[in-house]
């Protein structure tokens, strides 16, 4: 698991940002709000003409790369992984009215017409109170800085903790983040991006890996099942296996 991100599988009890004015310092990046989008395509869309669906796809691809020319912005295929979407966009931007303008600019093309979206995540980027003071030579200046596109795979999946949790001591919580941290180490090769979404989404956290082997990330899911943290896991699902694509060869494997 990256060094920068190591046991933040629970993080939650954060301290504030600092702010002009707060010891006189500011953050290095501006927090990022992080939405990761997943659009599922109407088989009715494949009935087309080959020269309409030539004409929808160049329009919103051209719709997404706009959008990625100025901010960040990755898109990845889950045809063949899952049933219920196509392709996801992980988006990420500072200003959360980027998230409405890009959503709205892709609601205007032809091709918004045959599209759903059956999950959406909306979280923010904030800083570990369980990694405070410890850096690696690899890891970004900030945590609010999102680092996407890094790994061939992405698995993304929401997470709520039970109330229990919350419940223990700052103590309790951190030794069972010592053990995660030992886990994570034994994989330095999966980056793992935690975001936070309490407030602004059903779920507390949305949890994003970057890996180039699936099977390394089965691994050390395996490993993390045994965990005693793992007891205070409410729910980990949907969980979706992503391969990084470029808007034109995610929509080329829809048809």
């Amino acid at each position: 698991m990256a060094q920068e991100d190591e046991g933040a599988l629970f993080e939650d009890e954060e301290a504030p940002e600092p702010r002009a004015g707060e010891g006189g310092a500011e953050p290095s990046y501006p927090q990022q709000y992080v939405r990761f989008s997943f659009y599922k395509v109407d088989a009715a869309w494949r009935r087309l003409a080959p020269e309409t669906r030539a004409a929808h796809k160049e329009e919103l691809a051209q719709v997404v790369e706009a959008t990625a020319a100025s901010q960040l912005l990755q898109p990845y295929s889950v045809v063949g992984t899952r049933g219920d979407c196509d392709f996801m966009l992980w988006h990420a931007s500072p200003d959360l009215g980027d998230m409405f303008a890009l959503a709205g600019a892709i609601h205007r093309t032809a091709m918004a017409g045959y599209l759903t979206m059956p999950h959406s995540y909306l979280s923010v980027t904030k800083r570990s109170m369980y990694t405070r003071g410890h850096r690696h030579p690899d890891q970004p200046e900030s945590r609010l800085e999102v680092r996407m596109g890094e790994g061939a795979y992405l698995v993304v999946y929401p997470f709520v903790k039970i109330r229990p949790w919350y419940k223990l001591t700052a103590g309790a919580r951190q030794g069972m983040m010592v053990e995660h941290i030992r886990i994570g180490h034994k994989y330095p090769q999966i980056r793992i991006h935690t975001t936070y979404s309490v407030g602004l989404d059903d779920q507390e956290f949305v949890l994003a890996f970057d890996a180039d082997r699936p099977l390394e990330f089965v691994d050390l899911m395996m490993e993390l099942r045994f965990s005693e943290a793992s007891a205070y896991t409410m729910r980990d699902t949907p969980s979706f296996t992503c391969r990084r694509a470029t808007i034109r060869e995610a929509l080329d494997l829809v048809g």
